[in-house]
């Protein structure tokens, strides 16, 4: 497990995070400042393995990297907000997106709930200039924006089932969603049914990613 650098020679190892997360790296977000915050699975979601907590683990520019939150109930989708002062992470084991407080050099603080999403399954999400975050929701088949609190205020189906989304384009109000009928890897293979669906939106995008 680790996070690498895309050189003029290819990929070379920027950061080694096998001592640090508890099995494979997923989503990540990196802030105004070049440091990258790295989810992982906690635990072998394919295999039926028992459930067991994550981290979110803090590389650096240079590399160095250090756990910064403990006990996620699968990190995934994650988004800074535009001042760079907050991070917001979706725990799709939890059916929740959690804030952070972002300190000066990095580290988290002030961990709470910011909407609970009950009968959802958060995995990509995207922030948009309202502070409602489109939350990527499998088991729901579809988009769901949330804000915060828990409502959902707009809701995308997709025949499918919705993995990913980010807010693109020219003007950062078109809503791209990753769908696919499953995630297990070898079943997707032969399936191949992912696509890149998109859809307008009112209000664009912000923040980082």
């Amino acid at each position: 497990m680790c996070s690498s650098d895309l050189d003029p020679d290819g990929l070379s190892v920027h950061a080694d995070l096998s001592g640090l997360a508890s099995f494979h790296c997923n989503d990540m977000v990196v802030d105004a400042k070049g440091r990258a915050y790295v989810g992982n699975f906690g635990y072998d979601l394919f295999t039926g393995a028992d459930r067991k907590p994550a981290e979110l683990i803090l590389v650096e520019p240079d590399g160095k990297a250090r756990i910064v939150a403990e006990n996620m109930q699968f990190p995934n989708g994650t988004v800074i907000t535009p001042d760079g002062k907050t991070l917001i992470v979706g725990e799709s084991m939890g059916a929740c997106l959690t804030a952070f407080d972002i300190e000066a050099d990095g580290s988290l603080s002030n961990r709470r709930v910011w909407a609970q999403m009950e009968g959802a399954l958060p995995d990509g999400i995207a922030l948009d200039a309202e502070m409602g975050i489109w939350v990527a929701s499998p088991i729901s088949g579809a988009c769901l924006r949330v804000v915060e609190g828990g409502e959902i205020t707009d809701r995308v189906e997709v025949e499918n089932q919705a993995f990913a989304c980010a807010l693109g384009g020219p003007d950062r109000k078109t809503l791209f969603m990753c769908t696919a009928k499953d995630s297990d890897p070898e079943s997707s293979k032969k399936s191949r049914t992912g696509r890149i669906e998109a859809v307008p939106v009112k209000v664009p995008g912000a923040g980082l990613p």
